[in-house]
């Protein structure tokens, strides 16, 4: 095949665009704007890397929202399994943890990310890293800001894969939403996901027990009640068991202002359970009772004191009660560089099933930069290797096509 395409954006969409590329013969250069690729793969995987899930598709698919059509045809080419069966074939293995989610072996991104980019190399990828992308050039090419000045180069086929808005000290600054925008490409704007919400905390708390960490409690939202941890922090809460909330909590605070999250302190005891041993507190204070009858820690104490009028204090039906449903008043998600990933981007109504933009024929889109959003738990990843190899596929078709 001839033809010659350029990726820009070295994150899991653009290095699996370029994979496939190559595969399909076609040279291809990749430029990313930092010193090095897969900045925020690595930092994703820092704490251990969550690849994807094991958890059967008609669960899966579900988690994409309102861009579940379009995720499940890019996961119907490159699904859960198939993403395990590539890792292997790179030499690394994977295991399945509790939760279900994916993981490799040694749990780090780092021996993955080099055995890739190592037979990227081999198969004839040549990386650029310190080029900026900062608009057209020509009719099919792009230009470049670098230390030694401006570059441009020209191509037959273009993937962008430059993720969202999210973590900018790692290259997902969202900047290139004004040179999208100059092309009349249609954009949804970009919003913080699976971020952290403000509360207004008392003093009390936010001196006392932020960093403090919530384990094996539940939150209830919009119907949906689930399992997991989170962090209250200084400004609020955060943590997993929040971020799989993050897009309804998000939209109801446009909504209405706010949201209300509630907590299940208790999730493995009975609220007529909780009355009767909060019925035999006698005189020691509320909090001992808590921490000796309940196993109370000391943050969700805090909490409690937080949701309790004064009169309420003395009621063992009411503290059991909000034990079991503690009421956050969320006020507005955590700033967007604060966030694991964003959602928002070009909408898909720009794009065909290939994820080329309509308007602009030889351009493509991969990635967090396009509109859609999904939990942790390896389902962002999972999405984003799969879009990428759409858009790679599309663009050597179209190549051929072309040609």
């Amino acid at each position: 095949m001839t033809g010659r395409a350029i990726v820009i954006g070295g994150g899991p969409a653009g290095l699996m665009a370029a994979e496939a590329l190559l595969q399909a013969g076609v040279g291809v250069d990749l430029f990313d704007a930092m010193p090095s690729v897969g900045r925020k793969f690595l930092m994703a995987g820092r704490g251990g890397l969550n690849i994807t899930h094991s958890e059967p598709l008609e669960r899966f698919l579900p988690r994409y929202g309102k861009a579940q059509r379009q995720a499940t045809a890019w996961l119907e080419a490159f699904g859960p399994q198939a993403l395990r069966d590539w890792v292997q074939a790179l030499g690394v293995d994977t295991f399945i943890g509790t939760s279900g989610r994916v993981f490799p072996a040694e749990m780090k991104a780092a021996p993955l990310l080099r055995a890739w980019l190592h037979r990227l190399r081999q198969q004839g990828l040549r990386i650029h890293v310190r080029h900026r992308w900062i608009g057209w050039h020509g009719a099919r090419g792009a230009s470049f800001a670098t230390p030694s000045g401006r570059v441009d180069i020209a191509a037959d086929a273009i993937i962008l894969a430059l993720g969202g808005g999210s973590w900018p000290q790692l290259g997902s600054d969202g900047a290139w939403q004004a040179l999208l925008q100059e092309q009349g490409i249609d954009l949804a704007p970009l919003e913080p996901a699976n971020c952290g919400f403000d509360i207004d905390w008392s003093g009390h708390l936010r001196e006392r027990f932020a960093g403090a960490a919530l384990k094996n409690i539940a939150a209830v939202f919009a119907g949906e009640r689930r399992h997991g941890e989170a962090i209250v922090t200084e400004n609020g809460i955060e943590g997993g068991l929040i971020y799989a909330f993050s897009a309804p909590l998000r939209e109801a605070i446009k909504g209405a202002g706010s949201a209300t999250l509630q907590l299940d302190l208790l999730p493995h005891r009975k609220t007529a359970d909780i009355t009767a041993a909060l019925a035999k507190r006698g005189s020691r204070s509320l909090s001992s009772h808590l921490k000796s009858s309940l196993g109370l820690d000391g943050v969700k104490i805090a909490l409690l004191h937080e949701c309790l009028g004064d009169d309420e204090r003395g009621d063992a039906s009411v503290i059991a009660e909000r034990l079991k449903a503690l009421p956050l008043n969320l006020i507005r998600p955590r700033p967007m560089a604060e966030a694991i990933s964003s959602a928002g981007g070009v909408r898909f109504g720009a794009l065909d099933a290939q994820l080329m933009v309509k308007s602009l024929p030889g351009l493509f889109c991969a990635g967090e930069m396009l509109d859609w959003e999904a939990p942790t738990g390896g389902y962002l990843l999972t999405a984003s290797f799969a879009s990428g190899l759409i858009a790679g596929k599309g663009a050597a078709a179209w190549l051929q096509q072309a040609s």
